[in-house]
Order: C-alpha cells, then structure tokens, then sequence
C-alpha cells in the first residue's frame, strides 16, 4: 500500500519551477515585442509599415493569450485581427493611396504635457497592478476563484451560432457593405 501512494505523491518541484520561469522569459520577451511594435506603429510616417507594426502587436498578444491558457482566444486573435482586419487596413490604405504625408514637429502641449501624464499613468497602473496583486496573494482561495465551470470552446459556439445567430449574421452583412462603401468612395472619377 506503502508504495501505491508514494508513486503519486510528487518527488521533485523543479519542472514546475522551471515552467513558472520559462513562462516569465516567453512573457517578458513577447511583452518586449507587442511594446516595440506599438511604439513602432506610432513613430512610422507610412501607413503600410504602421500596418505591419501593428501585426506585431496582435501577435504578441496572441502569444501572451496562449500562456495565460486561451487558447480560443489566441486563435481569433490570429484570425480576426492579425489577418482579416490588417488585411483589410492594408487594402483601404492602398485603395485610398494617399499620398507623401507632410511632417510636423508636434504640439508644444503635448510635448510638455505628454511625457509627464504618461508617466503619471504608468504609476497609477503599476500601483493598482501591485496592490492587486498584493491582495490576491493574502487572499483565500476560494475567494479568489473565478467560477465553478470553465467555458469551453463548444459552449462559445454553441451560444454564437444559436442564441446569437442573426447578431453575427447582420454584423458580417455590415462589414461587407462598409467594404463595399470604401471601395466606392476611393474609387477616382472617370473610372467605370
């Protein structure tokens, strides 16, 4: 009998702490990446690199959603936002074919104000994070439960193409006639 349990008890924590630690390097480096494309994005003159940069981002943050065990998630992240709608900021901004954009040297109030109220943010958001953080840690589990059940990628669907069926269907109708829409308005004069 003496055997039977100590087979199931576990001998070693070390694979789990080098998950913890491998699941703190993959956050930190796609962190890294879905920051340097966000900043990326605002600093490009071209709309097409800032297109790209923002692929970037919607991919670090799939990954991000794969490590906090999404999964469903990270894919229509992937789906919806990396490919459909990039795909199509990259057609609208080729169809409208804009032109060399004139530089600015920027306001002198967000200049001055900008940095400073950033960096007031950033603390309040640290602050909160810590704090929560702090209160998590001190906290019973069962208060810190989210729910008995967890939601399955069935149940998703099973509510979106049931009781939500006609919302989801009047949104893609909308979406192509914005499309169709764009494509009118860039459309030059005299073409048929």
């Amino acid at each position: 009998m003496w055997e039977i349990t100590n087979l199931h008890q576990p001998t070693t924590k070390k694979p789990r702490v080098e998950k913890k630690r491998m699941h703190l390097v993959l956050f930190i480096l796609f962190a890294g990446f879905c920051l340097a494309g966000a900043i990326n994005l605002l600093l490009q003159t071209h709309p097409i690199n800032s297109a790209l940069s923002l692929i970037v981002v919607m991919s670090s943050l799939a990954v991000l959603y794969l490590l906090l065990g999404a999964e469903f998630l990270a894919a229509a992240q992937i789906i919806v936002y990396a490919g459909a709608v990039m795909v199509l900021f990259t057609f609208v901004v080729m169809l409208l074919n804009v032109g060399e954009e004139e530089k600015t040297h920027g306001s002198k109030i967000a200049k001055t104000l900008g940095f400073p109220a950033a960096v007031v943010i950033l603390g309040v958001l640290a602050t909160i994070a810590l704090e929560t953080q702090k209160a998590l840690g001190s906290a019973p589990a069962a208060q810190v439960a989210l729910g008995d059940s967890l939601t399955t990628t069935q149940d998703l669907s099973r509510v979106l193409f049931t009781d939500m069926l006609l919302p989801f269907e009047v949104t893609s109708v909308l979406i192509l006639i914005a499309i169709l829409g764009a494509v009118a308005l860039a459309r030059k004069e005299g073409h048929s």
